[in-house]
């Protein structure tokens, strides 16, 4: 259990004070209500009764209990400040969203590991272990035939496959199948998983338990959405209806950035008294460091009345968080904190507080992180060499990417090539990235994703005939063009100036493919649109994006208003978008509607006209 530490907070009398919301049996995450202020700006009121602590509850607290001591007051006052760029951020080496794992381990990547099939790259569900404790194998992987089986079976005839599989007599145990389910999800290969578990089903090969069901939950969200892995839930067993199938659905509604499903199914599971776990928290605390910084605190406060102790995944959010809003001071307190509660920091932590060092210009303090996460002999901790060679890049340390790649160029990993290409690409250094990129290729087949390394550096280098040569060897060497391929060639044409020309290379491989591009891809001709004043174009692209599944954000709403006032003309209803939507206007949004009313017509302007 953790001992919590009194903070006070220093709350202006404009905000005024509610010693007795800190004593409200703070349990739940309550429904808002929209009302407009004087500005015609919407704003939240909460219910407060027995629930849990809004932001507006929580900023008018005179006294806050937090272990964390995380500037709670910082976090509040951030509100919205996330939701500019939220995309970019994490593109730059933010946390990933968390897959769910039924070994409990909460781990994140590069949100650049984005996979063909559009889908962001979160941690595959194991759940062939439900022991926390456990470590996973960093040996190589067990080949699993019955994978292979699968994957090379044609289009829809998996169960052709499976039938052959048994008709010839071979394995089907239960740790085979884990092996091929896992395989099976590492290369986003969704469907033909959940086709294994329907033959299963239907055909009484595997007694299933609660993580088969959760297993089998996670694939319907990801295929089918949401709403059918909701009902979903109601065909499985009474008895296996635990804390793990639910929460299975609650970090898929926050990998999909869905506010109001994730709070409805975090509601759901307090009313069944499901065990309040880090990892359900975490999930709330992922999604509203995107996307509404002001409710952390509320999160922490819940933790600390639960009891629920953190995990070393907290910490890393809370410390991104801080970066993100430039408190380094406050990002510091955390770590420190963390610390002291007996966790050591891993390479995750030590490459964010690096990274955020150097966007705030604290370049020493990034380099004095760096050396401590080389160690004493960088050949024995070559594993570390890629995200060394991406944070020196950053610091625009040409030499130190030099010294790191030679350790790294006798004995070379894909991970570690690819990471010098990206490092010599931003240094501006393009024929050494090239260079290193024909050893990878010569040695390695590459797929999309490892070509879009370099075909980010010919867009954000404009280098427009180069990355089409790139992709048209992309397409002659058998390698699958997908949502990735299309991000970094619709950037390649917009560097160029030709924004129609990469707004038609989407709308065509939407056409072709049937994929959902990412969301950083629309954003991007947006973007355009809205510096053109385009109001057509740039409204066209925003309906797209909700019928790509795209949750309306902040930053689109920021775009899309920008492209209004760059017209000169009203836009009319917007506000009653943003509210139907649930945002909630930030500063910067705020600025930009009233500018647009500027622009609307009275009786006298008529006349004139």
């Amino acid at each position: 259990m953790w001992t919590l530490r009194r903070a006070s907070l220093r709350l202006s009398t404009s905000q005024g004070l509610n010693a007795g919301a800190t004593r409200a049996s703070a349990v739940k995450l309550v429904p808002i209500t929209v009302e407009e202020n004087e500005a015609g700006i919407p704003q939240s009121r909460q219910i407060t009764h027995s629930r849990f602590l809004s932001a507006d509850t929580f900023c008018r607290t005179g006294r806050v209990s937090l272990k964390f001591a995380v500037g709670t007051r910082e976090l509040s006052s951030q509100a919205g400040a996330s939701s500019t760029k939220v995309d970019d951020d994490d593109l730059e080496g933010g946390l990933s969203e968390l897959e769910i794992q039924g070994s409990n381990d909460e781990s994140d990547a590069d949100l650049s590991d984005e996979d063909e099939d559009g889908g962001k790259p979160v941690d595959e569900m194991d759940l062939s272990d439900a022991d926390p404790t456990k470590k996973k194998s960093q040996g190589r992987r067990t080949q699993s035939e019955l994978f292979k089986a699968i994957a090379n079976a044609p289009g829809l005839s998996v169960d052709s496959a499976l039938n052959k599989w048994v008709e010839h007599g071979k394995e089907l145990s239960r740790k085979e199948i884990l092996l091929a389910v896992r395989e099976l999800r590492r290369r986003k290969m969704y469907g033909r998983a959940f086709q294994l578990f329907q033959w299963l089903e239907s055909n009484k090969k595997l007694e299933f338990m609660e993580s088969d069901y959760a297993s089998q939950l996670d694939l319907i969200a990801k295929l089918r959405g949401l709403p059918k892995a909701e009902k979903y839930i109601e065909s499985v067993p009474e008895s296996f209806r635990g804390e793990l199938l639910y929460r299975t659905l609650l970090a898929n509604c926050a990998s999909q950035n869905n506010l109001i499903a994730t709070e409805k199914i975090f509601n759901k599971m307090k009313d069944l008294d499901l065990p309040l776990t880090a990892f359900a928290c975490n999930q709330l605390l992922l999604l509203y460091k995107k996307l509404d910084k002001k409710k952390i605190a509320d999160v922490l406060l819940l933790m600390e009345k639960e009891n629920v102790k953190p995990s070393l995944f907290t910490y890393r959010i809370l410390i991104d968080s801080k970066g993100q809003s430039n408190d380094i001071a406050g990002m510091e307190q955390v770590f420190e904190t963390m610390k002291e509660e007996g966790f050591e920091p891993d390479i995750q932590i030590q490459a964010l507080l690096a990274r955020h060092y150097t966007s705030s210009g604290l370049k020493e303090k990034a380099e004095a992180m760096l050396k401590e996460m080389e160690g004493e002999n960088l050949k024995e901790n070559q594993w570390v060499c890629a995200t060394l060679l991406r944070l020196y890049a950053n610091l625009g340390k040409a030499d130190e990417v030099e010294r790191i790649w030679k350790v790294c160029e006798s004995k070379p990993r894909v991970e570690d090539c690819l990471a010098a290409v990206e490092a010599w690409g931003k240094l501006n250094k393009i024929e050494e990235a090239e260079a290193v990129f024909e050893m990878v290729s010569k040695k390695w087949k590459l797929n999309s994703k490892n070509y879009s390394v370099l075909l980010k550096i010919y867009a954000n280098n404009k280098m427009l005939t180069k990355g089409k040569e790139l992709v048209k060897l992309m397409a002659d060497s058998g390698v699958r063009i997908g949502p990735l391929t299309w991000d970094a060639l619709v950037k390649l044409y917009i560097q160029a100036g030709e924004v129609e020309k990469a707004d038609s290379i989407l709308h065509k491989a939407i056409q072709q493919n049937q994929l959902q591009p990412m969301f950083t891809t629309y954003l991007a001709i947006l973007e355009q649109y809205a510096k053109r004043g385009d109001v057509h174009n740039s409204e066209k692209i925003f309906l797209k994006m909700r019928q790509a599944g795209y949750t309306s954000r902040i930053s689109q709403f920021q775009v899309l208003i920008q492209a209004y006032v760059n017209a000169k003309v009203p836009a009319y209803g917007i506000r009653e978008r943003i509210k139907a939507d649930n945002l909630f206007p930030n500063k910067t949004l705020a600025n930009q509607l009233a500018l647009v009313d500027a622009f609307r017509k009275n009786a006298v302007s008529d006349l004139l006209d």
